[in-house]
């Protein structure tokens, strides 16, 4: 009870330091984690929907295949790109390995199937109530996709507030392909587990909570942004 107490006061004292490593590392968290939920997004939402409108031989095994990936191992997933990154792998040329781009590769690939997969589940319902409306005006499939995706904009907010608490936690895949590497590659999550691997559990704490606030304001930021509780709705 006494390190969690101590981590609360190591916490404020950072916070109200402005500490600027802390300001360094929660900016290049919030850089990787924003920017891989743009990219996975971009290719989540629209597949999401793709699969919910169209219809083919394949596509139960497509959809138990994107739902099984929602539990990669972010360790392997790390170890993956860490293989494909690395000098003696097929982009290794690119010098990527120990880079931010690296550790947003890493979490493109672990949250694009959890946006998808959410995506996929409120997409196919309001698909169920649309589905006559936008047949009887022949509508095409893009025109189905574009409209549905607008419609369901509140539950793929929800999808993506989900795929960016699963990036912000991210440790394993981050720590493989980034390093944490001090003023390149470090972000809270690997400082965490740096200090706590020294013994600092006080600052690890701190940091842990400065993590779970950023990730709590990040969330309110994009409900009162989009106004989801406009109308009495959330």
């Amino acid at each position: 009870m006494n390190e969690i107490l101590e981590g609360l006061v190591e916490a404020a004292k950072l916070i109200a330091a402005f500490d600027p490593e802390l300001v360094e590392i929660t900016l290049r968290s919030l850089q990787v984690t924003i920017t891989a939920v743009v990219i996975a997004a971009a290719i989540g939402l629209p597949l999401g929907a793709w699969l919910a409108v169209m219809r083919f031989r394949s596509r139960r095994l497509v959809i138990a295949i994107l739902n099984a990936l929602m539990g990669l191992p972010p360790v392997v997933v790390g170890l993956i790109v860490y293989v494909l990154l690395s000098r003696s792998g097929p982009f290794g040329v690119l010098g990527l390995l120990f880079t931010p781009t690296a550790m947003i590769i890493a979490q493109v690939i672990i949250v694009t199937p959890l946006i998808a997969s959410i995506a996929h589940q409120a997409i196919r319902d309001l698909w169920s109530e649309y589905h006559d409306l936008l047949i009887s005006l022949n509508t095409t499939k893009r025109q189905r996709v574009a409209t549905l995706l607008w419609d369901a904009r509140r539950a793929l907010l929800t999808a993506c507030l989900a795929g960016f608490g699963r990036g912000i936690g991210e440790v394993g895949a981050i720590m493989i392909v980034g390093g944490n590497i001090d003023n390149a590659t470090r972000v809270l999550t690997t400082a965490i587990a740096l200090e706590t691997g020294k013994g600092n559990f006080a600052l690890a704490l701190g940091l842990g909570f400065v993590l779970i606030a950023l990730a709590i304001a990040v969330n309110l930021l994009m409900h009162s942004l989009s106004r989801t509780e406009r109308s009495g709705t959330w």
